[in-house]
């Protein structure tokens, strides 16, 4: 059967549809603070591009959720996929199984927000295809036991966000073309947050008085410190794009541009042993009207 483009009207999504999992990019990001339980107080602009993981759903017979896919070295138990499925369950009181195929297509620990955008899908989803009945703000409450990022692609928008990364205030981003380069290592988040020598008190702004373009990324330093490819490959996008940043906690590290054109004449030059790709910025979430 020919699946029904995920563009569609939410009426049309059905079990043969294809769902994305787009990946974010953090165009800045601040720790302002640090929560008695532990937890960074942050301030970020989430922004989605075009480069996605896949994920497609089956019924089951019985109520269990099974990862056709799964990812080397994670445990079906603990993969967030899987998780998300489980607590959708459990909130509910539904009876339902999947098995759930996920194409993986963003890198782990490239502080894309890859496994965050699987699990949010996962909620979207299988709330559609269950008929579970939740609202987005009550997917985006389950999201946050997850993981911090998880909300965020709930809620759908590009979004300025603060707190732990649960409270939004949605912003108008230009067109932009991002070229990605992506370092072969996995930078683990944990790591980067618990480093003593992170800044923790970035003084803090309105999302109203944030312009595009405004902001640096704290955790930036500590990952370059801790692993020399991501500076290495930051200086030499540094080289052709001065506003390159990291993304998330790392690895990534981006640029935008308004034009195509001088985002493809900077890709063009990418040494041949660096993973690179270009990425148009979404306007919103793709799933933003289900």
């Amino acid at each position: 059967m020919e699946r029904k483009p995920v563009n569609s009207p939410s009426a049309f999504y059905n079990w043969q549809s294809t769902w994305p999992a787009p990946a974010k990019l953090n165009l800045f990001l601040h720790v302002v603070g640090r929560r008695a339980d532990g937890y960074h107080l942050l301030q970020t602009v989430f922004r989605f591009i075009d480069r996605a993981d896949q994920l497609h759903f089956e019924p089951r017979p019985d109520s269990k959720i099974v990862l056709a896919t799964p990812i080397p070295g994670v445990a079906a138990d603990t993969d967030l996929t899987v998780r998300a499925a489980r607590l959708l369950q459990q909130a509910t009181g539904c009876g339902q199984g999947a098995t759930i195929h996920l194409d993986k297509q963003l890198p782990m620990g490239g502080g894309l927000g890859g496994g965050s955008s699987d699990a949010a899908t996962v909620l979207l989803a299988l709330n559609h295809l269950w008929q579970t009945g939740l609202s987005r703000a009550e997917l985006e409450k389950l999201g946050l036991i997850l993981g911090a990022d998880v909300p965020v692609f709930i809620h759908g928008q590009n979004t300025f966000a603060e707190g732990v990364g649960e409270a939004f205030t949605d912003v108008f981003l230009p067109a932009a073309t991002y070229l990605v380069l992506h370092p072969a290592v996995n930078v683990p988040t944990a790591a980067i947050f618990g480093a003593a020598e992170l800044r923790r008190d970035t003084p803090t702004i309105s999302a109203g008085d944030w312009h595009f373009g405004d902001g640096h990324n704290d955790l930036e330093p500590v990952a370059c410190a801790r692993f020399p490819a991501v500076a290495e490959h930051l200086a030499w996008l540094k080289q052709y794009a001065p506003q390159a940043m990291m993304t998330g906690s790392g690895a990534c590290v981006f640029a935008g541009f308004a034009e195509r054109s001088q985002a493809e004449a900077v890709f063009a030059k990418c040494p041949a042993d660096m993973t690179a790709w270009l990425a148009d910025g979404l306007p919103e979430h793709p799933l933003a009207s289900i």
